[in-house]
C-alpha cells in the first residue's frame, strides 16, 4: 500500500498529515491525490467513510499555497448540508495550519453579515451549500470568475435533496478553464448525467463498487414488538461497551421522544435534526465529537458525509425509509478502516423494508435476540424477510392444435354455418 510520502505532497503537508494522525492513505486518497495534483479533472466514487474529503483538500492546499488579500475565491467546494460544509472547513483548518490561506463557510440559517464581510476581505477557499451561494450570486456579493478548482461533493446526496438544478445554475458562473473534482458514493445514471454536464474529460476512480457495505462494520437485526423498542434500546446500551453511539430515528418528533426518555434515565445525550437552530446543531455535533455527549440521537440529516471519528456503534431505532439510507447510516461507524457495530431494531411491520435492504446489500442480516431481555410473548418476534413464491391457482388451458394446412391445389373446406343466432365468442377469464 502507498504511503503519503509517495503521493507527491509537499513536506509541510506531509507534516500536517502526520500531525492529524493519518498513517496510511485510504484507497481513494492513494488513487485520487496524484491525479488531482496533476491538474486533471476527476470523477470519483467511493464508499462513505473512506477519506474523500482529504483526497481533495490536500491537493487544493498544495495548489493555492498562499493567501491573496482582497482577491476573489480561487476554490469552491459545494456541499449538500450545513454540517458537511462546516466539517470540510474544519479539515481545511486542520491540514492547512502551515498555509497562509483563508476559508469561508457559506450556508443558510445565519445572517449574511459575517459571510459578506469575509468575502469582501478575500477568501481563498469557499465551502458552501447551494442555496446560500445562489442567494449571494443574485445579490452580486460573490464573484466566481477566479475559481481554479471546483469541487462537487456528495453529489448523490444532492440528487436526493433536489439540488441538481442549483448545481446547473452555479457551474456556468465559474470559468470554463478550471479543474473540476466530482465525488459521489454511487454513480447511477442520473449522477453520470450531472458529471457529463459539469466535468470535461475526467479521470475516473471507482473504489469498492461491488461491496455496498464496508467489511469493517458488523451489522445485526434485533426483532422486537413496537411497545418494547425503547426498553430494548436501553437494554442494548446497558450491555455494549460504546465510546460514542449514534442513534437514528425516522422523524424529528421520534428523535425528541427518544432523547427525552434517555435523559430520564440520566444518560448524557444530545439531539440533531432540522428543527434545531444552526447554533444548537453545531453545539450538539461539537459535544458529540469531544465526548461531552457519548450518545447522539439524529434523523437522517446525520446519515451522510459527517465524519465523526470514534463512533463505535450505530443503532437504527427506526428502520430507514430506503436501502441507501441504511448503508449511509451504518457507514457512520467503521470509518477509516476502524471496526464498528451497527444494530437495527425491527418490528414485524418492518419486514418489507428489511427485505429491500437485504436485497440492496446482497446479504441477509443476522437476527439476534438479546440474552436476558424479557420479550413479550416469551420470545422475540421473527422479522421474516423471505418472500414466498406465489403459485398459480390453476394450470393454464392447453393451447389448441393448429388446423392442418390445406393441400396444394385444393380449397379449404367451408366452415359449417351455425344454426340459429350466432353466439359471440366469450373470452376465458384467466
Amino acid at each position: 500500500m502507498s504511503a503519503f510520502q509517495d503521493l507527491g505532497l509537499n513536506p509541510d503537508l506531509l507534516a500536517a498529515v502526520e500531525r492529524a494522525g493519518y498513517t496510511t492513505p485510504t484507497p481513494v486518497q492513494a488513487r485520487a491525490i496524484p491525479v488531482v495534483l496533476e491538474g486533471r479533472n476527476l470523477v470519483a466514487s467511493a464508499q462513505t467513510g473512506t477519506g474523500k474529503t482529504a483526497a481533495f483538500v490536500l491537493p487544493i492546499l498544495q495548489r493555492l499555497r498562499r493567501h491573496r488579500p482582497g482577491a476573489a475565491p480561487r476554490a469552491l467546494i459545494l456541499e449538500p448540508t450545513r454540517e458537511l460544509a462546516v466539517q470540510v472547513e474544519e479539515v481545511i483548518q486542520d491540514l492547512g495550519r502551515d498555509h497562509d490561506l483563508t476559508a469561508t463557510v457559506l450556508h443558510g440559517g445565519v445572517g449574511l453579515g459575517r459571510q459578506r464581510d469575509a468575502l469582501a476581505a478575500g477568501s481563498d477557499i469557499v465551502i458552501s451549500t447551494t442555496g446560500r451561494l445562489l442567494d449571494l450570486l443574485e445579490r452580486k456579493l460573490i464573484d466566481l470568475s477566479g475559481i481554479e478548482v471546483l469541487v462537487l461533493d456528495e453529489v448523490d446526496r444532492m440528487l436526493d435533496m433536489g439540488f441538481i438544478p442549483d448545481i446547473k445554475t452555479i457551474v456556468p458562473h465559474c470559468p470554463r478553464r478550471r479543474q473540476t473534482l466530482f465525488f459521489s458514493a454511487t454513480l447511477p445514471k442520473a449522477i453520470e448525467r450531472v458529471a457529463k454536464f459539469a466535468v470535461h474529460n475526467p479521470a475516473r476512480i471507482v473504489v469498492g463498487r461491488d461491496q455496498v457495505v464496508t467489511n469493517t462494520v458488523s451489522h445485526s437485526l434485533f426483532p422486537v414488538l413496537p411497545d418494547q423498542k425503547f426498553d430494548l434500546l436501553l437494554a442494548l446500551l446497558g450491555r455494549i461497551d460504546y465510546e460514542s453511539a449514534l442513534i437514528f430515528t425516522r422523524t424529528k418528533q421520534g428523535a425528541n421522544e427518544v432523547v427525552r426518555q434517555l435523559k430520564a434515565t440520566k444518560l448524557k445525550v444530545t439531539v440533531l435534526h432540522s428543527d434545531r437552530s444552526q447554533g444548537q446543531r453545531n453545539t450538539s455535533l461539537r459535544g458529540f465529537k469531544d465526548g461531552t455527549y457519548p450518545l447522539l440521537v439524529a434523523t437522517d440529516i446525520a446519515a451522510r458525509g459527517l465524519d465523526i471519528s470514534g463512533v463505535s456503534h450505530v443503532i437504527n431505532y427506526d428502520v430507514p425509509n430506503n436501502s441507501q439510507d441504511y448503508v449511509h447510516r451504518i457507514g457512520r461507524t467503521g470509518r477509516a478502516m476502524n471496526e464498528g457495530d451497527a444494530f437495527t431494531l425491527a418490528t414485524p411491520a418492518d419486514r418489507g423494508a428489511v427485505h429491500e435492504i437485504e436485497r440492496f446489500i446482497g446479504e441477509r442480516i443476522q437476527q439476534i435476540s438479546l440474552p436476558g431481555f424479557t420479550y413479550q410473548g416469551g420470545g422475540p418476534p421473527r422479522v421474516d424477510t423471505r418472500v414466498p413464491v406465489r403459485k398459480p391457482s390453476r394450470k393454464p388451458a392447453p393451447k389448441k392444435a393448429a388446423p392442418p394446412a390445406p393441400r396444394k391445389g385444393k380449397a379449404p373446406p367451408p366452415k359449417p354455418k351455425a344454426k340459429g343466432r350466432t353466439a359471440k365468442p366469450t373470452r376465458r377469464r384467466r
